[in-house]
Formats: structure tokens, sequence, C-alpha cells
């Protein structure tokens, strides 16, 4: 009986050790398991954090503006003023910076007279305009910007980062600037003769001023304001929209001939055919296009109804809006459209200043063109490619008109 118990304990004792044993291999397993698991846990992390981008300035770089296209035609002349460079004439594109001069502000002040109100030619909604000369004896115009905050210094960056790239005789030439401390100014090719508006309502708008421009000069005005817009949404990609085109930004050099200015609002539009960019609506009142008021939806046809306006006001010396006018006529895009397309009724609609220095065939073609650019719907309106087109025949067949009979001034309007 002894023996067998014996036995029956060695077996007990067998089973406890490999129980024990098992049990010592299976945490053994798992500790294993753990430790492998942190291992290789390390080692992706280690691997991920030594692939990592570093981290970004919190106030990064601006995003250049992307270099305009340079058509194959050449480049073009800043001197070209031919009504037949719409067409061939190129872009000269120049790099940020070049060609484009840093002032100082002392050295602006004593140009413009301390900025003095003897030598102010101009007031925007931007800031006032002075006339200067600079040590070299070249006479400039300088803006000294007053905007507040971060909308005064996105146009003033916006206005430099273009001039500083796009060339063209029919936009005015930024030749500097100024940003030292809080201020900052744009100093700009001087213009003899000021803005059209000026011109076109001597007495500030009131219905006494009578309009000194004839009507062949209307005509070159209209067409190099034409060209400018051309450029800039035709032979530059993305296209830049102008956003507020009107006649006081429309100036005229010693000869009267026309560049468009002020690119604050300017901004860059899809390049995608029929694409829009949404904005916040900026603009001036009477300018603005009704899809772009309405939502927002900016395009270059949208200055393609600015400039509709401002032909308007070539061929009625009419501004914008005025309402202390009758019924009905205070909107001059309102009161004109219908009277655009009647051969009989254009001649009711033209500035009276203009008496006798027209065709009527001309002035029918002229009201045709700027009732196409004012359509309600955009996608009527012409490109200004096609603007351009219809008028140089017109500034060319008047021109060689005048050139033949300098003398003779017509009565009455030419049938």
């Amino acid at each position: 009986m002894s023996g067998g118990g014996d036995d029956y304990k060695r077996e007990e004792s067998v089973v406890l050790i490999v129980i024990v044993s098992l049990a010592a291999l299976s945490l053994l397993s798992l500790i294993a398991a753990f430790a492998y698991y942190c291992y290789i846990t390390r080692k992706v992390s280690r691997r991920l954090n030594s692939h990592q981008l570093p981290k970004r300035s919190s106030s990064p770089a601006p995003v250049p503006l992307p270099p305009p296209v340079i058509p194959p035609q050449g480049k073009e002349s800043p001197s070209s003023n031919s009504a037949s460079d719409g067409a061939a004439a190129g872009a000269l594109v120049v790099g940020a910076e070049r060609g484009v001069q840093l002032f100082g502000y002392r050295q602006l002040h004593a140009a413009t007279g301390g900025f003095g109100r003897a030598h102010m030619v101009g007031q925007g909604s931007f800031g006032a305009v002075y006339r200067g000369v600079l040590p070299d004896g070249r006479k400039v115009a300088v803006k000294l910007m007053d905007r507040p905050g971060k909308q005064g210094e996105e146009e003033f960056e916006m206005e430099v980062e273009l001039l500083s790239r796009l060339r063209s005789s029919h936009l005015l030439g930024l030749i500097g600037h100024c940003s030292e401390g809080g201020h900052r100014l744009l100093v700009y090719e001087f213009m003899a003769n000021g803005c059209l508006q000026e011109h076109l309502y001597p007495n500030g708008g009131s219905c006494g001023g009578i309009s000194k421009l004839d009507w062949p000069t209307r005509l070159r005005i209209a067409l190099e304001a034409a060209k400018g817009l051309e450029y800039l949404h035709e032979r530059v990609t993305p296209p830049v929209i102008h956003r507020d085109f009107k006649s006081s930004n429309i100036l005229l050099d010693k000869d009267y001939h026309a560049r468009v200015s002020d690119f604050g609002l300017a901004k860059l539009g899809s390049d995608k055919a029929g694409g829009h960019v949404s904005t916040r609506v900026l603009g001036t009142q009477g300018y603005v296009a009704p899809e772009y008021a309405l939502t927002g939806h900016l395009t270059t046809k949208s200055d393609v109804y600015s400039y509709g306006v401002v032909l308007l006001e070539l061929l009625t010396g009419r501004v914008p809006v005025d309402m202390k006018r009758p019924p009905g006529e205070g909107v001059l895009v309102n009161w004109a459209l219908p009277m655009l397309t009647d051969r009989e009724k254009v001649v009711q609609i033209l500035d009276p200043s203009l008496e006798g220095q027209y065709s009527l065939k001309d002035a029918v073609q002229v009201a045709a063109i700027a009732a196409m650019c004012v359509q309600p719907e955009a996608d009527y309106r012409p490109l200004m490619a096609d603007v351009v087109q219809s008028l140089v025949p017109l500034v060319k067949n008047r021109s060689a008109s005048k050139s033949c009979n300098p003398n003779v001034q017509a009565s009455k309007p030419l049938d």
C-alpha cells in the first residue's frame, strides 16, 4: 500500500512541475510578445518622425503672382500708340522689382513740396495724388495711400505686384514705390492732362459743364482704353480683372493718349473658359456689372460692362448716376440702352458739344458697341478683343479724314 502511495505522489509532482513549466513558458511568451510590440512601435514612430516635414512659419511668404504669358508677336514698345498695334503688341514681362525703384519717404516728401495742397492733382478713394519732380528732373505723380489696416496694405501690394510685372503702352507705368514705416506711396509716370472724368465734366458733372473733347479724340481714348483691358484680359495668364474701371481711372498724357490706371482692387481671374472667381463686391456705383453686384461672381465680362458705361459717358457726356435728372434718366445705362440700337434715337442721346463733329454712321456703330457691352447678361457681352477690332477702323477712318481736311468741320452730323 505504501509503495502505491509513493507512485501516486510522484505522478502528482510531475504533473505539477509540467503545469508550472507551461505557465512559466506562457508568461515568458507574453512578456516576449509585449517587448517585441514595444520595439516595433518605437521603431515605426522613429521612422515617421524622421520623415516629418518641418513646421511652417507662422507668417508664410506671399505667393508671387504667376508670370504673364509672353505672346509670340514680340515685345511691345512703351511709346507705341498706333491704332493697329492691338493685335500685334506683345507683353514685356519683367520680374517683380525689375525696373521699379525703391524710394525713401524723405525723398518723395521733398519731390512733392512736402505733399502740399499746391502740388495735389487728384483725390482718389485710396489717397491723394501729388505732382512731383525727382532729382533727375523727371516729372512724376505720387499717390500717398491713406487706407488704414489690412485692406490698404493688400491694395498697395496688389498694385506694386501687378505693375512691376506688366508692361503695356496702355497701362499707367509704375516708376517706383515706398513702404517705409507707416507710409505707403506709389510713384507713377506723370500724365499731364489728368483723368478722362475731368475733361468730360469740367464742372464736376453738372449740366452747365461743356466738354472740349472732340469726337476723334474721344474715339481714340475709347480705343486705347479698350486695348488696356484687352491686354489684362487676354494677354496675361491668368487674366487680370481690373474691378474698378471708370472714367476717373483713365489718365491722359499731354497728347491725350489714354492709359488705364489704379489697380488696387484688381483680381486674378479664372483661366478656365467661362470661369469666375467669387469675391466681395467692390467698385464704383454705376459701373458695377449687375451679375457681380448680385452674386459676387467676378469675370472679365464684369470689366466689359464697366467699359460699356465709360463708352456711354464718351457718347453722351453724362455721368453714370445722376438722380437730379428727370425721372427715368438718373441711371445712364437704363436711360440710354433702349435708344442705342435705334438709328433715329442715337442722335438724341449724343453729347450736344459733339454736334457737327461725327458721321451718323460712326455714331451708330459706337452706340451699338456700347449696347453690347452693357447687356444685363454677361454671356451676351463681347470680348475686349472684339471691341478693339470694331473700334480700330473707326479711328483709322476718322484720322485719315481729318488729315485730308484739317480745316473743314461739318456744320451738322454727317450721314
